[in-house]
């Protein structure tokens, strides 16, 4: 091994693997698989909870290093990722309809709740001067960005260049800890076509998706772990920046034009008892987010 290589970029050799670990591998792949298109959650995180997330980073380092061996290892965690994904797109697309704003408060509940644990983790390897500048611009230019973009950016029509964007961006949130994906797919006014797509198998769609998380792993992989490696506490305030700021930015894209007046009436509500379910789920979503923080400090 070369000087200063880490221990990730070493490549993996598999242990032997008992039938018992790999069905525990297939149902911890579905709960990172859930973790992947759940707002507020991320597959990298999860993946780090079950301690899977050192052995993949290593052999998406070095993909060709014991390739086979690597790839029957990995495939109970693989096919469960997969049924976690289809499973929770039948709920997503369930509860995206009418009630979007509502849900979409959920979403940003578990986001926010999960704030705390994130900062935590950005400074395990202690914190740069440089850090809080970071994070304040990033959470800055991604407001602004989602702002400035209105309607440009919250009806884009889905096509196989986006379909492929949006598997990309997912594909960040399985190699980047912490990075919430779907903020930025609600924001563009994809999830629930994507969850829908997913749902019914709709290949046109799925094909990209699968194309693009598939390509933004294996080529960012190693790039992702080496900043990790060497600019650990900035990567993370970066992140933390794009969080807070998607995070504020999805009210006004979002969230507003879902209780005008002309959908409230539909839906049979009022104004105040709007706000008060905006709030009432953004707080379950704050409470689920606190679960969830308990579970991941248990699992360190």
């Amino acid at each position: 091994m070369e000087p200063g290589t880490s221990q990730a970029e070493k490549g993996y050799i598999p242990p032997e693997q008992s039938w018992k670990d790999r069905i525990l591998w297939y149902f911890k792949g579905l709960l990172i698989g859930i973790g992947a298109i759940l707002p507020g959650l991320s597959g990298g995180v999860l993946a780090v909870i079950f301690k899977l997330y050192d052995p993949i980073m290593r052999f998406l380092a070095r993909p060709f290093f014991h390739f086979g061996r690597n790839l029957l290892y990995f495939l109970p965690a693989i096919l469960g990722g997969g049924t976690g994904i289809l499973l929770f797109a039948f709920v997503v697309s369930a509860a995206l309809g009418s009630y979007e704003a509502f849900f979409t408060c959920l979403f940003i509940g578990l986001v926010v709740g999960t704030l705390p644990s994130l900062f935590k983790e950005a400074g395990k390897e202690g914190r740069r001067k440089s850090d809080l500048p970071l994070m304040l611009c990033s959470t800055a230019l991604i407001i602004a960005l989602m702002l400035l973009g209105g309607q440009k950016f919250t009806q884009i029509n889905p096509s196989f260049p986006v379909w492929l964007m949006a598997g990309a961006i997912i594909g960040m949130g399985f190699i980047v800890p912490g990075l919430s994906p779907s903020n930025f797919l609600i924001y563009f006014g994809l999830y629930k076509p994507m969850s829908d797509a997913i749902k019914n198998l709709n290949i046109p769609a799925v094909l990209p998706l699968v194309l693009g998380a598939a390509a933004s792993i294996l080529l960012l992989a190693k790039a992702i772990n080496r900043l990790l490696n060497r600019h650990y506490s900035s990567l993370y305030a970066l992140i933390l920046g794009l969080v807070i700021g998607s995070s504020i930015g999805i009210f006004p894209a979002v969230v507003f034009p879902g209780l005008q007046p002309t959908k409230l009436e539909a839906m049979g509500l009022s104004p105040l008892a709007a706000v008060l379910l905006c709030l009432l789920f953004f707080g379950l979503g704050l409470l689920a987010a606190r679960l969830f923080s308990l579970l991941e400090a248990h699992g360190r």
